[in-house]
């Protein structure tokens, strides 16, 4: 393997990210949510934009990931599809969409495709999901799997601390990776599990793993953009990087521009006509 090839394409694919793990060079995938914000992640060279059902979180104040709806999910992601001249964009199925009826399944990422002219679909769990995943591959639509801590079972797991710690999740964790790649999954996110598991999976898979706090080993990785940008100002896991302090500046720019508007100061003769 040939490491840090640059892979150019003027449209990233699933065949694309497939090339890049097999040159080496690592995938860079962010969060979006709305059209501006994904004008700007494209252009800042993004490979994948995940429309994640995060969405919940920061841009509706819900305290986990369950209450996003489909049409949600489908607004949300019709708004970053018509930002993006070179992202892949995948968007989450949101909890209730898939689990336990593989027909639903089908029918949410049918609606997910042609409603938001998205590329592909994202979805938790191993085994427990096989069906609903080779449903929705049978009608040609690319998806990707997500293992670890998974957010849409929070109440199942109670916490959100790091998963797969022990040998046998972690062996369980292995065969279900191994398990998507066989049933066609193009990629796999794995999401707060020991590093060194990551990298094990990581190697035993063909396809790209996109790791959230699951080390450098991973073929790529992710975050949620209010996070690296700094808009989510109390949030601090060991697994961020913050990039930017934009909670400060933006109050910061509100603050002055409330006074100049108190003070008569805005708009000034050169602001109006």
């Amino acid at each position: 393997m040939s490491v840090n090839k640059k892979i150019d394409a003027k449209r990233v694919t699933v065949s694309t990210l497939r090339a890049m793990k097999e040159a080496g060079e690592k995938i860079a995938m962010l969060t979006a949510y709305d059209y501006s914000m994904a004008k700007i992640l494209d252009a800042g060279g993004a490979d994948v934009l995940l429309v994640g059902d995060s969405a919940s979180n920061v841009m509706a104040g819900h305290e986990t990931t369950l209450p996003i709806t489909l049409d949600q999910m489908i607004y949300h992601a019709s708004s970053v599809v018509r930002a993006v001249n070179r992202a892949l964009v995948i968007v989450d199925l949101p909890f209730g969409s898939y689990q336990g009826d593989s027909k639903i399944a089908l029918s949410s990422a049918i609606r997910i495709m042609k409603e938001s002219g998205g590329h592909g679909v994202k979805l938790e769990g191993g085994a427990e999901v096989a069906d609903s995943i080779k449903r929705i591959l049978s009608a040609g639509i690319p998806v990707m799997g997500h293992l670890g801590l998974t957010p849409q079972s929070i109440y199942k797991f109670g916490t959100y601390t790091v998963r797969a710690k022990e040998e046998a999740e972690a062996e369980r964790l292995l065969q279900d990776a191994i398990l998507l790649q066989e049933l066609g999954c193009f990629s796999l996110v794995l999401e707060k599990i020991p590093a060194h598991l990551a990298g094990k999976v990581s190697q035993a898979l063909a396809i790209p793993t996109i790791g959230i706090g699951g080390g450098v080993d991973c073929d790529g990785q992710v975050l949620v953009t209010h996070d690296l940008l700094g808009l989510t100002k109390d949030f601090h896991p060991r697994f961020l990087r913050r990039y930017a302090e934009l909670f400060d500046v933006i109050q910061d720019a509100t603050e002055r521009y409330v006074n100049d508007v108190k003070a008569k100061d805005f708009p000034g003769p050169q602001e109006q006509y």
